[in-house]
């Protein structure tokens, strides 16, 4: 197909009681305005036209920022005079040297899959109509507009609103869902008589749905009906992105476990739409999977984990409440409870980092342990080094960062301080309680504390009276 798409993102959503535009917030994780952008690409336009209007610049900068970038064209939207006028708006993009067929779709339906899409452009093509219409029928119309076909040919005659429709009409139970796709020239020529001069809406605006009618007068309207209407949820207060998330949860959920995923609990366990996930993974209730994180075989994730950005290899146990981000992970380690990954966190094999332990910007080596309340920064540990409770690396000076490098089988005793830069070598011990400053050798032994200084009977009776003298 020869396709472009106008994705209509030009809103501010009032009803949603927010300062950021509507198609930025966010169903699980990812703002509504990209899914729209991915399932248009998807299906197969070569490029996709983004109406922009209410935060434009924050719009436009995030899509901007992202890897299809180079396929986006951006279109203003001065005035909120309706869809038809935000379809006309792009009319850079509506010329003889444009794609012959055009998908016009809203930047706040997030859950429109690219399949799906592209079947409908597909019998659109095929139909040679000028215009075709993506409808679907409901149990509970509602407010929709309602689809008036020919009963003749069973074409698309109009879409009444149903503010305007008659109580006949209303008993329509096949809706406008909202998705067209239309020849190019159809909309070259229909869009300026829609669009010149004053509406003569009751709103004030150029409505979208009035191309139904002109195109049934220039050679018929389609309407493709819609197998699952749970597609074209849209989204305008709070209460629709609640749904819309969890219309998209469960639909991503199930596919994983249909991928030998195990999910404890799904209705309470979040799942990225970029996430990879190997089979026999587990996740329990609560679990948080954000971004571009994988997950390998057998690795189990218990309650209350987040993580985000990150590649956790197989037969990993994350144990509860742990926080990881942009950070990685290596075969048969224990994470947690309540560890904190930061970025650039690089844990090799059979490591254990314990509770309340965080890491940011250091490789632990394989066989690691970190048990208990640690914090481990700028740092390189050698294999097999085991660090004791209570242990920091000192890598901030006020001014700039410093490293930390302990050699292979180093013990670091309790409640060690390393002040970097520093390095600890091969097999050195380091005595609880020590603030070391300068290298340690070797196999040595190294003890930085004030000598422990002993009074006898100095709790007793008469130790005491001598005091209160």
């Amino acid at each position: 197909m020869d396709t472009q798409a106008i994705i209509l993102a030009a809103g501010r959503g009032t009803r949603m009681q927010s300062e950021r535009p509507k198609v930025l917030h966010e169903v699980l994780g990812r703002p509504m305005i990209d899914y729209s952008v991915r399932a248009a690409l998807g299906a197969g336009a070569s490029r996709a036209v983004v109406i922009v209007g209410y935060g434009r610049d924050v719009v436009r900068d995030w899509l901007e920022d992202q890897p299809y970038a180079d396929r986006l064209e951006f279109a203003l939207q001065e005035e909120q005079l309706g869809t038809g006028h935000a379809v006309w708006c792009a009319d850079d993009y509506l010329d003889a040297s444009s794609p012959d067929e055009t998908l016009i779709l809203s930047g706040d339906v997030p859950l429109m899959d690219d399949e799906t899409l592209r079947d409908f452009a597909q019998s659109s093509e095929a139909s040679g109509a000028p215009l075709s219409v993506m409808t679907a029928n409901l149990d509970d119309p509602d407010t929709y507009g309602r689809v008036v076909r020919d009963k003749k040919g069973g074409g698309v005659q109009r879409i009444v609103e149903y503010t305007d429709a008659t109580e006949k009409q209303r008993q329509i139970t096949e809706i406008n869902a909202g998705f067209y796709a239309a020849s190019t020239s159809f909309l070259t020529e229909a869009l300026p008589e829609l669009c010149e001069g004053e509406p003569d809406t009751a709103q004030g605006e150029h409505y979208l749905t009035d191309l139904v009618d002109m195109a049934a007068r220039q050679g018929g309207a389609t309407g493709w009906q819609l197998d699952d209407p749970r597609l074209i949820k849209g989204v305008n207060t709070r209460a629709d992105l609640a749904e819309a998330t969890a219309l998209a949860r469960e639909r991503t959920n199930h596919r994983w476990m249909e991928e030998g995923v195990t999910f404890i609990d799904p209705s309470s366990t979040h799942v990225g739409p970029d996430v990879e996930l190997a089979r026999d993974v587990v996740l329990h209730p609560g679990v948080q999977l954000q971004g571009e994180t994988r997950i390998g075989e057998g690795t189990v994730v218990e309650n209350g984990t987040v993580i985000r950005d990150s590649t956790i290899a197989g037969d990993v146990h994350v144990k509860a409440h742990c926080y990881v981000r942009r950070a990685e992970v290596e075969a048969r380690t224990q994470l947690g409870p309540f560890a904190h990954l930061r970025p650039g966190a690089d844990i090799g094999r059979d490591c254990k980092v314990g509770n309340f332990v965080e890491v940011k910007k250091s490789r632990l080596e394989d066989g690691v342990k970190a048990g208990h309340l640690t914090y481990l920064g700028d740092a390189h540990l050698g294999e097999r080094t085991n660090v004791g409770a209570g242990t920091i690396t000192c890598n901030y000076d006020g001014e700039e960062k410093h490293q930390t490098h302990v050699g292979e089988g180093a013990f670091i005793g309790s409640n060690t301080s390393l002040v970097a830069p520093i390095d600890v070598e091969d097999g050195a011990y380091i005595g609880a309680g020590s603030t070391v400053t300068d290298d340690v050798p070797s196999e040595a032994l190294a003890v930085g504390r004030g000598r422990q200084r002993t009074i006898e009977e100095w709790a007793s009776d008469e130790a005491s009276e001598n005091d209160d003298a």
